[in-house]
Order: structure tokens, then sequence, then C-alpha cells
């Protein structure tokens, strides 16, 4: 199973991620951007942003797909996708894949969003504050669509322990196949899995 954690830059995503994993069994988390690096490395620098390399999207679903062949449970995707044909691309891939999908936003208020990027004292997201800020637009005009693509958790006013006990609990109560089915309507395709891999 996949659990893909979207939302603005900045929110919160990783470190959720990483309090979600000390939650879970069996449970791991992929950081689909170091694909982006590693595209970056081969094919230059993307005129905006690595997601525009068709390779990256198709990457992601077989990064995902081989690691849960050969370790099963479940991946914990911290990743901000803002283009709906970008995000309707991973999406078809995993489910045609036979990966039971979970997709979550985790949002804030603009002022909230602003005053996490602004504080966060983390060396590489120091780096990286401008390009969170300039991109909170792109995630506002995003979430019309990502309303009904996900399930949508907001975390104004909560620490990401508490969001992460959210989504596990979402993801439990519903379980991942009613998950699927009530983000993604009419994918619904899967795939025999190994016993000892469970995805």
């Amino acid at each position: 199973m996949i659990i893909w954690l979207n939302g603005a830059f900045g929110v919160g995503k990783t470190t959720t991620a990483r309090q979600l994993t000390t939650l879970l069994p069996d449970s791991r988390l992929l950081d689909t951007e170091q694909v982006g690096y590693m595209l970056r490395h081969v094919l230059g620098k993307p005129v905006r942003d690595f997601q525009e390399f068709p390779p990256w999207r198709g990457l992601v679903v077989e990064t995902a797909r081989q690691v849960l062949d050969h370790v099963g449970g479940t991946l914990v995707v911290p990743q901000t996708v803002l283009e709906k044909p970008y995000w309707r691309e991973i999406r078809t891939g995993l489910v045609q894949a036979g990966i039971p999908l979970c997709h979550f936003v985790l949002h804030a208020d603009h002022d909230t969003l602003v005053e996490r990027i602004q504080n966060d004292t983390d060396p590489e997201s120091i780096g990286a504050r401008r390009w969170r800020l300039d991109h909170l637009h792109d995630y506002d005009e995003a979430l019309f669509w990502l309303r009904g693509e996900a399930e949508l958790i907001d975390t104004t006013g909560i620490p990401p322990a508490t969001v992460a006990k959210l989504v596990m609990t979402t993801v439990r109560h519903q379980g991942a196949s009613t998950m699927r089915e009530n983000v993604h309507p009419g994918f619904r395709k899967s795939s025999p899995r190994s016993a000892s891999n469970p995805r």
C-alpha cells in the first residue's frame, strides 16, 4: 500500500511522514524527490520543476512497485503534486500496478503556511524557503481539484504527530480498498500479490 501525503510545499509533509512510519508497522518513507535529483543530473535542469520530466512520473510508479514487490508493507510518500495531469498519470500507474493508494492532502491556512515556512530551521528547508513561498499560489489554485482527489486534513494548529495519528486512523478505519474507492472512483483494478510481501 502507498500512503501519499500531498499539500503545499512546507506544510509539514515530510515531518508527518516520519511520524507516520513510527506508528505503522512495516512502513517506509519513499522520498520521490530523489528520483527527480537523479533525473536532473542526467537530463539537466528542468524549466520549472523535475516533475515536468515524463520519466519522473513513470519512475516514481516503477520504483514504488519494485520496492513493494521486494519488501511489501507500506510506503509513505511525502510529495507535493499540484499539476492534475501529473497526479492522474501517477495515480493510474499505481492502480494499474495493483497498489492500493491512500491519498491525503495536508492543508493549512495561508498565514500558518507562511509561518511554518519562515520558521523552519532545517538547513535544507532554509534553502528552499523562497521556492516554497513562491508556490503558495500554485497550491491555492490546485486545491479545488485536490479536494476531489484526496482526503483533506486541516493541520492548522495541529502538530505533526497528531496529524500522523489522524492519517493512520483514517487508513485503518476505512481500509485501503474503501479509501481507494472513495478517492478514486472507477479505479479498482488489482493484481495478485505475494503472500509474504503484502502491499
